[in-house]
């Protein structure tokens, strides 16, 4: 699954034609639709992986470029024109912000600093213009559904294209992790001092989100509503919360990432489900869209928080087990899908084959980082590798990038390792306890 995942991959990007105005290549989009600023994100993080000049990241460049001279980057553009899809002050005109995060994610497996410093400036103004216009309430911020992509989850009533005066816990979380990211780059750049807007908001946050989002009934964060009430279900939205390892405290960890192995709750039969298997909207038949049906996407969104909150072991299982219903689902059908139902290992109903590559983009790095357990830190020049699968028989990765600087052969069964690098490296081995 793992090599077909590259070549589903590589099918799906597309050069821009000529006059187009777009600065880079593109995930495919679906017929008629636009470029996604979340897809692009999911699509672009793999760049680290791929050895050579081909620059994967570079395909966010074509969001730069829309840029206008507040800050405010379209999370939409029309692959013929180039342009901007919404206005700037349309509800549903940005999001999910993944930006910063992918943009950080790409330092840290090529440490490329000259990127950082190229990005670092419209990131920040992006995430200003967001605090601008986006938020209310203690500085918690708001989304719509069909801006963070959840389009017919029943999270705040009436809110497929308006946000209906909630606080929303994707967005508010999101806007965390984009604030880490950027003191990271400033830190990296050397411009701390231009961040302490940034440093105060982010820990404020952290303060609010835990103090007002958490419903302690349930061990869960929720989106909250104008009278400060929760939302009526439990969404995959909330583990958003997890990418940064400091929002969440310790206390409330273990209780929350429970629900990950509860099958009343999201651990049904295939992983992880975008509504918890308890709500009254969930349909573990077809998963219905956003009311059930698994995303391989949002799934290795959870896999990544549960690494970054040392969730090792969960995250490994959690990754067999959607790996495994990817792999019966194209022997069955020949093709990867854009979802999966909960219950079954069928494509969901509503559902299309994925032709834009975001689920080969999410199987990808399921393969190396929580099935294979590898890690790679490459500023640090440091590689680790968790073996969480059966040692009895020999397995690990070839030729896997270290930065531009070359590649790393890991190969191992129970007796032995066998290593081979072109560059000098820190390498950190870890059994399965």
């Amino acid at each position: 699954i793992y090599w077909t995942s590259w070549d589903l991959f590589w099918r799906s990007l597309k050069q821009p034609a000529d006059g187009s105005g777009l600065s880079a290549g593109y995930n495919q989009p679906k017929p008629g639709r636009y470029i996604e600023m979340g897809r692009s994100g999911l699509v672009a993080s793999l760049a680290g992986y791929i050895p050579g000049s081909f620059s994967l990241v570079e395909f966010l460049d074509n969001f730069y470029a829309t840029q206008q001279d507040d800050g405010f980057i379209c999370r939409e553009i029309d692959p013929a024109s180039g342009k901007a899809v919404h206005d700037a002050y349309n509800p549903n005109s940005t999001g999910p912000n993944l930006l910063a995060w992918t943009e950080w994610r790409h330092f840290r497996l090529t440490g490329d600093k000259d990127r950082v410093a190229s990005v670092f400036w419209p990131l920040l103004a992006l995430h200003r213009w967001s605090r601008a216009n986006r938020t209310w309430r203690n500085g918690l911020y708001w989304t719509t559904a069909y801006a963070s992509g959840l389009l017919n989850q029943p999270r705040v009533s009436g809110s497929r294209f308006h946000h209906n005066h909630w606080a929303w816990i994707d967005a508010s979380a999101q806007a965390v992790i984009n604030c880490a990211m950027l003191e990271r780059m400033a830190s990296v750049l050397g411009e701390q001092e231009q961040v302490n807007d940034v440093t105060s908001e982010r820990e404020k946050l952290v303060r609010v989100i835990n103090a007002e989002m958490w419903n302690e009934e349930l061990h869960f964060y929720q989106d909250i509503g104008p009278d400060n009430g929760f939302s009526d279900v439990k969404s995959i939205a909330a583990y958003w919360t997890l990418l940064n390892p400091y929002l969440v405290p310790k206390e409330r960890l273990i209780p929350f990432v429970q629900h990950l192995r509860d099958a009343w709750s999201f651990h049904t039969e295939n992983v992880v489900p975008s509504l918890s298997a308890d709500a009254d909207a969930y349909n573990g038949r077809t998963g219905n869209g956003w009311r059930g049906a698994v995303w391989p996407g949002l799934t290795y969104m959870v896999l990544r928080g549960l690494h970054a909150n040392e969730q090792t072991n969960l995250a490994h299982k959690l990754a067999v087990n959607q790996l495994e219903v990817v792999r019966r689902v194209y022997e069955d059908t020949g093709f990867f899908w854009e979802n999966y139902a909960p219950e079954e290992a069928v494509p969901g109903d509503p559902s299309e084959v994925d032709n834009s590559g975001t689920t080969a983009s999410a199987i990808i790095p399921m393969v190396l980082e929580s099935v294979l357990g590898l890690a790679v830190d490459w500023p640090l020049r440091q590689i680790t590798w968790r073996r969480l699968l059966d040692r009895q028989q020999s397995y690990g990765v070839r030729n896997l990038p270290l930065g531009n600087e070359g590649t790393i052969d890991l190969v191992g069964d129970d007796e032995s390792v066998h290593v081979r690098t072109d560059a000098p490296i820190t390498l950190a081995i870890y059994g399965d306890h």
